[in-house]
């Protein structure tokens, strides 16, 4: 409904109509619709893994391979 708004092919009142919604919300709308899409492109790419965090992760998966090697002795 925002983007029809934004494309100004039916007029405010139209939209109005057409949705049942008051024009103010309407406008309301498009506004916020207008200063937040530029978000959509600032999105930052996922951090790489620290070392901290890929160090514990070693950690972890030593650990389970010990427990495995323990359960597999236990069968």
């Amino acid at each position: 409904m925002a983007i029809e708004a934004i494309r100004e092919q039916s007029s405010l009142s139209e939209l109005s109509e057409k949705y049942q919604l008051e024009g103010s919300q309407i406008s309301k709308w498009k506004r916020e619709f207008m200063e937040k899409s530029a978000m959509v492109f600032d999105l930052e790419l996922p951090q790489k893994t620290s070392e901290k965090e890929t160090q514990k992760l070693y950690e972890k998966i030593g650990r389970l391979e010990v427990q495995i090697d323990f359960l597999k002795k236990k069968l």
